[in-house]
């Protein structure tokens, strides 16, 4: 199975509030069921578990409707672990979805931005995470992105992913067409598997990037996990 260049639904201009909102809530539903929260606090435990510190700041970057950035509080809440967490995300509709979801979650800020063109300034955070965003775009862009990142974080890049794989694709194709009629759903879930790297090729993609050693996990179901440790780097929020 080739890589898909075919843009998603989501990345289009233009889409019904309430198509995008309903896609959002599906989307938060497969990350609670297939694995999307569990493999990104069990890196976060592995990147900063050891080394907690009084305080922990982490940037989500396309942080969709935040529910990352949820499981992430709670998580640091049964751990004992003070954290901030700055949620970017570029669309309107979707930061407000995210606003609505997060209130009584003071340690999440939502902030409208592009991943391109993050509105921080060097070593701003402990920590930087890319949850299933980066098979969005192009090789070249990821390269460039991951660099762009990298000088964000005082202590680590934590990226979670999707792995290109037949299975996945019939999977999710079937799942969708069984537990929803969303339109977007419907397609982009299958197309983010296309537009996915096997994990050959997302090692290949972060030995480019060039921005230091870094550990790669497969986990089930065919999601992959980099961590990208940085050390202690001067900076502030």
């Amino acid at each position: 199975m080739k890589r898909s260049r075919q843009k998603e639904m989501m990345d289009l201009p233009g889409n019904p509030a309430g198509l995008l909102s309903e896609d959002l809530g599906n989307l938060r539903m497969l990350n609670r069921t297939l694995g999307g929260y569990r493999g990104v606090v069990w890196g976060l435990d592995r990147l900063i578990g050891k080394r907690k510190g009084p305080r922990c700041t982490l940037l989500d970057i396309g942080t969709g409707s935040a529910d990352i950035p949820v499981a992430i509080v709670r998580w640091a809440r049964d751990k004992g672990i003070s954290i901030s967490v700055v949620a970017l995300e570029p669309d309107p509709v979707t930061a407000e979805v995210a606003r609505r979801l997060t209130r009584g979650l003071p340690e999440i800020s939502i902030v409208r931005g592009d991943a391109r063109h993050p509105p921080f300034a060097s070593a701003s955070f402990d920590v930087v995470l890319a949850s299933q965003l980066l098979h969005h775009f192009s090789e070249p862009e990821i390269v460039g992105l991951l660099r762009t990142w990298s000088c964000l974080a005082r202590r680590g890049v934590l990226v979670s992913d999707l792995v290109r794989h037949p299975l996945a694709y019939f999977a999710i194709r079937l799942l969708t067409l069984l537990f929803t009629r969303n339109e977007m759903t419907r397609t982009d879930a299958p197309l983010s598997i296309r537009r996915a790297f096997t994990l050959g090729e997302w090692r290949d993609l972060f030995c480019q990037a060039g921005i230091g050693e870094f550990s790669l996990f497969s986990l089930f179901p065919f999601r992959v996990l980099a961590l990208f440790p940085m050390g202690e780097r001067s900076g502030s929020v």
